[in-house]
């Protein structure tokens, strides 16, 4: 039998703390040590968890799969994890308790498992600890840390919004570094005049390619199927206002990357426009911005670029 290959798809790592809410598990650790932990986690064996922040996202990312066939999925989750096989045991039957077609996993025994990223082609990590994000994108790894409400989760919709910021997350943090060193005026000049010029890609430009590809899929079955109705959708939401706009447009046109739609906020609080776009999830690189989003939006900190070298940087 020839080895499973995941060239091709787009692999998701997915740590139980961001998939399954682990409140009461994580306290009995920290309380009471490894050893009660386990035996919490055996005792509570059959106990499915509850959802966590990151459950609406995945499960609608894997629903995605009715476009392929069953042998040769469009989407591949991993569960990466710093349990022990033994107390990772109630994570994987809390999965299937769910129906979520998700079958292989990665347990580390209190080690950390995203170096296991490259080795499983994945271009997106999720995890609620915070060390093992910093780590993962300090390695230029694309990581990022759930943070906001477990989401209620109609299980009969099956549309899937994504929503992304732009600078420090699709692209790099070279013009974040602009404003932060010549103000908005010196910011707004160096874009216009650098407005044909690509920014290089951020952590999760690769991220953004992979669920084009499954748009472009989607588009493919509606041209066999009029009645087939798109259910992904992605929106970028970022402060940057006009002029500044522009580069950015080029900059998602020149990587080959497209998305549905854009707000460009000028410094708007980005919470308000998560209250009427409801996204499934939202990846921004500024702690500032999430504090506002994360009160009713699934939203994810990639902590990437220089101003969050120091654990967080101020909103703009």
């Amino acid at each position: 039998m020839p080895p499973y290959e995941l060239a091709g798809r787009l692999v998701i790592g997915i740590a139980s703390s961001a998939l399954f809410d682990l409140t009461e598990a994580d306290a009995v650790f920290r309380e009471q040590g490894e050893e009660p932990y386990r035996a919490y986690q055996e005792e509570h064996l059959d106990d499915t968890l509850g959802r966590g922040v990151a459950f609406p996202f995945i499960r609608r990312l894997l629903s995605l799969n009715d476009l392929s066939s069953p042998d040769d999925p469009l989407v591949e989750v991993i569960v990466l994890s710093r349990n022990d096989p033994d107390t990772g045991l109630r994570v994987m039957r809390s999965i299937q308790s769910y129906g979520l077609p998700i079958t292989r996993a990665v347990f580390m025994q209190g080690r950390s498992p995203y170096h296991f990223m490259p080795a499983l082609n994945m271009s997106l990590f999720l995890s609620a600890n915070e060390t093992d994000v910093r780590e993962a994108v300090a390695l230029g790894l694309p990581a990022g840390r759930v943070v906001g409400p477990t989401a209620a989760d109609d299980t009969e919709d099956r549309d899937l919004r994504i929503a992304f910021d732009f600078d420090g997350v699709l692209a790099d943090d070279a013009s974040e570094q602009v404003f932060q060193a010549d103000g908005i005026e010196g910011f707004r000049s160096h874009e216009t005049r650098n407005a044909a010029t690509p920014h290089d890609p951020g952590p999760l430009r690769d991220f953004l390619a992979g669920v084009n590809r499954l748009q472009r899929r989607e588009e493919e079955q509606r041209a066999k199927d009029p009645d087939y109705r798109i259910r992904v959708h992605v929106s970028l939401v970022t402060a940057r206002s006009a002029p500044a706009h522009e580069r950015a447009v080029r900059s998602l046109k020149g990587w080959g990357v497209t998305v549905n739609d854009a707000f460009f906020l000028g410094g708007i609080d980005k919470s308000t426009i998560m209250g009427v776009l409801k996204p499934h999830i939202f990846f921004d690189d500024q702690v500032g911005h999430l504090t506002g989003t994360s009160r009713s939006t699934p939203s994810v900190h990639v902590p990437f670029g220089k101003m969050n070298e120091h654990g967080g940087r101020a909103p703009r």
